[in-house]
């Protein structure tokens, strides 16, 4: 369980392919990171396989071939920037949403509009998961929480303020960036459980 207030931007020290699945070594920031614990890269719940002390601490994890194929994860190489967050203790403080670190898919960045308040992005998603989304509803986009600001058919906004902007990598990513989306456990829960009715009727 995560809150989808990311930790910290580090970087992807190398990329490893093997037989369809990857591995895949980041900066490591916490001392006290152990494997087996859970973390979240770019939204996606990974568990720790190794993890090294040195000039450059870091921490592994496999990364297996649905996973590469539902989320941008593939898409990574050496250099690039990743958002991360360890997994919520049970007194933890939950600042943002409750995420579980399952992608549900990806969503193209389509443009960046800036207001006076800091930038929206614009962002298409696909007809099955644009039913999950709901108006002034949560979502994580690459595991940072944020809310719904407008949607229209398939296409949705989110805002972001210049704390977002500036502890994140949201505003980095260039024009049809896939975005890993998770969006909210309850109304996924509220949209199977209607279908499965409708289904039975």
């Amino acid at each position: 369980m995560f809150t989808g207030i990311v930790e910290a931007t580090v970087k992807v020290l190398s990329v490893r392919d093997d037989a369809g699945s990857r591995k895949l070594t980041l900066e490591r920031i916490w001392d006290d990171l152990k494997p087996g614990q859970s973390v979240a890269v770019n939204g996606v719940c990974l568990t720790v396989a190794e993890e090294t002390s040195g000039k450059t601490p870091s921490m592994a994890f496999d990364v297996v071939a649905e996973t590469l194929k539902l989320t941008n994860l593939g898409k990574l190489a050496a250099g690039d920037g990743v958002h991360v967050e360890r997994s919520l203790a049970a007194n933890g403080r939950l600042d943002g949403h409750f995420v579980l670190g399952h992608i549900d898919g990806m969503v193209s960045l389509i443009s960046q509009v800036e207001d006076d308040s800091g930038v929206r992005l614009i962002l298409k998603s696909s007809k099955e998961l644009a039913k999950y989304l709901i108006p002034k509803g949560s979502v994580a986009i690459d595991g940072v929480s944020l809310t719904i600001a407008s949607i229209k058919g398939e296409t949705f906004e989110v805002a972001l303020i210049p704390t977002t902007m500036r502890l994140t990598m949201l505003t980095n990513q260039p024009q049809d960036w896939m975005f890993n989306l998770e969006t909210d456990v309850l109304s996924k829960t509220v949209v199977s459980w209607l279908e499965r009715e409708r289904r039975g009727k």
